[in-house]
């Protein structure tokens, strides 16, 4: 009998109509014999609700009741997902994050996953029943407070449990049929990927591919554990995510981030004391080189004032330096080892297009710009067609 974990996201059970149909999904999986635990999302836009809602209550901060009320969005989806599973004629029950043995870090907000102890979700599978576990929560381990995960917490929570199960399977549902070489929205004509490598779907998920987040990447690699990202809409298959893949290295996709926002030092400084600077105020700022200007980075939109007055106190003679209108492209593959010239190739095929370059960087498996605001989209078309245009043999 197999163990199977599957994880759908807030479009999947955005309605009456959706759990019912996830429901059918679950209640199929367990009929064919095998274990199904479920981590769920709240519905649809519910945490950006809770947050508004708090809003208009209160305009100060309160990380540990936040805490308690972005919860009950998760809780809402769980328990309507498992009467709807038991009308099927199946067994289930539904467990929160503490009672599923989600243990997790003291921070409120972002809290890390530091242990699992699943031992009711086993008990219940004994019994044959579905398991439905609420994502994006746990309890912290030290003082028993109820903790959230932060961005990418429902994936985080199913990669936990499956490795905590030695799941056959950590499926990952979501509004797209997989991994793409490029969002679809931007790129009609992307192509969907058999498989990707963790380490290529990292640089995927830093570089501002949504389809799955970083940090369940991460802790996917570090467990063991492949993930299955599909859709929830229909039965077809989606992107395997493994540590090794078949075949050469290639390029796998294009991926781009709009909340982007430019901060550096003209003048002096070298990208170190950029990074020293950044890391000491709290500022993740894992895109850093040089940009027209001197020495930059690539930071969160939202932590911009973080990044200028960061780095405005380590300046010295020199200039700090904002903007905020600008995006982030990428190109990403194991391939781009085999090519030394390939962030010249990159930024030379956006200036070719007409497209400015503010600032370049690369990894490894990445090659990133930054590029005005307004000609995201089209940085991205033109590098897709570039790299991944029909009858190429870049992507995988």
């Amino acid at each position: 009998m197999a163990v199977i974990v599957q994880k759908y996201g807030g479009t999947s059970v955005g309605d009456a109509d959706r759990i019912r149909a996830v429901a059918r999904r679950v209640a199929v999986t367990r009929l064919a014999g095998n274990d199904v635990v479920v981590v769920v999302s709240a519905m649809g836009h519910t945490t950006d609700q809770f947050v508004e809602l708090s809003r208009q209550v209160s305009p100060n901060d309160h990380p540990r009741e936040m805490d308690m009320l972005l919860t009950a969005g998760e809780r809402i989806s769980m328990a309507l997902l498992a009467m709807a599973i038991r009308d099927l004629g199946v067994e289930a029950v539904s467990l929160t994050g503490s009672q599923a043995g989600i243990l997790t870090s003291m921070v409120h907000g972002r809290a890390e996953i530091e242990e699992v102890r699943a031992f009711r979700v086993k008990e219940h599978l004994d019994k044959g029943h579905v398991v439905i576990v609420a994502g994006f929560q746990g309890v912290s381990a030290v003082n028993k407070e109820i903790t959230t995960l932060g961005r990418g917490g429902s994936d985080a929570t199913a990669v936990a449990i499956a490795s905590y199960l030695q799941a056959d399977a950590c499926e990952i549902y979501t509004d797209v049929d997989g991994v793409f070489t490029a969002d679809p929205r931007v790129v009609p004509e992307a192509r969907k990927l058999d498989e990707v490598s963790f380490d290529e779907m990292g640089e995927m998920a830093a570089a501002g591919a949504g389809v799955l987040m970083l940090r369940s990447v991460e802790l996917g690699r570090r467990w063991g554990v492949p993930l299955h990202v599909r859709s929830s809409f229909h039965d077809g298959e989606g992107t395997w995510v493994r540590e090794a893949v078949g075949g050469p290295p290639a390029l796998v996709g294009i991926a781009h981030d709009p909340d982007q926002a430019l901060v550096g030092l003209t003048g002096g400084g070298g990208p170190a004391a950029v990074v020293e600077a950044l890391e000491a105020a709290g500022v993740a700022a894992e895109t850093v080189g040089t940009g027209p200007e001197g020495v930059a980075a690539a930071v969160a939109r939202d932590q911009a004032a973080a990044a200028v007055a960061a780095l405005a106190a380590a300046a010295g003679p020199a200039t700090v330096l904002l903007e905020e209108e600008v995006g982030k492209v990428s190109v990403v593959g194991a391939g781009l080892r085999d090519r030394p010239g390939a962030a010249a190739e990159v930024a030379g095929a956006l200036g070719r297009g007409g497209i400015e370059v503010r600032l370049t960087a690369t990894t490894p498996l990445r090659v990133s710009c930054l590029v005005p605001s307004p000609r995201l989209d089209e940085a991205v078309r033109l590098l897709h067609r570039e790299f991944f245009s029909y009858g190429s043999e870049e992507g995988r």
